[in-house]
């Protein structure tokens, strides 16, 4: 009879040692998913790329880790490794946010370095295109790069209003993009003008 009495008893213990036990860290959960939904409106994503992934990865683990326990019975469910997983993902995400504004002062300095290199480029390519031979077999090629250069100019244009609406990296990219086609068309024309010279001596 004390056997009976006791079994709903202990079946109660086991019950709530058991709802206890397998409970996923949800709390953790949030505070890691507001920690990276607050860094990308900081825009770590694109400022403070490194460490924002880092946090994104550590979240994305810990989701993987937590659908893994929560697959097992659920005596035999640990979200310790979990836990850890989304502490990481809140601290490299709030660190990542922390980090923006240095990163995008230094990418904005970049930037107007990059924009102001790539305007000269531009000027010193006009110059050398004023300077090119203009034969007849010269003609197609000088009309193709004066276009080329034109889009130079565009993108150039195009970064510096990146730059003025705030958008750093933007400006960043599109000005190192300019930069490098716009000394590439130097260094076309500079052969043609070399060659031609070759030829008249």
């Amino acid at each position: 009879m004390r056997t009976k009495k006791l079994l709903p008893l202990v079946v109660l213990c086991l019950l709530a040692l058991v709802m206890g036990c397998a409970k996923a860290p949800q709390q953790e959960i949030d505070a890691a998913k507001a920690a990276l939904e607050a860094a990308k409106a900081a825009e770590a994503d694109r400022y403070a790329a490194e460490q924002f992934n880092a946090a994104q990865d550590s979240l994305d683990a810990a989701m993987a880790e937590i659908d893994q326990q929560n697959a097992k019975f659920a005596l035999t469910r640990n979200y310790g490794r979990a836990s850890q997983l989304l502490k990481a993902a809140t601290d490299a995400a709030n660190a990542a946010a922390a980090a923006v504004a240095a990163n995008k002062e230094m990418v904005k300095n970049e930037a107007t370095g990059l924009i102001s290199q790539a305007q000269s480029a531009v000027a010193d390519a006009k110059k050398l295109l004023a300077k090119a031979p203009k034969g007849k077999e010269g003609k197609a090629a000088l009309e193709a790069i004066s276009a080329e250069l034109s889009a130079v100019e565009t993108s150039v244009s195009e970064a510096s209003a990146a730059l003025t609406s705030g958008d750093f990296a933007a400006a960043r990219d599109k000005a190192k993009a300019a930069l490098d086609k716009a000394n590439s068309l130097k260094d076309e024309l500079q052969q043609a003008i070399s060659k031609k010279q070759m030829l008249t001596r």
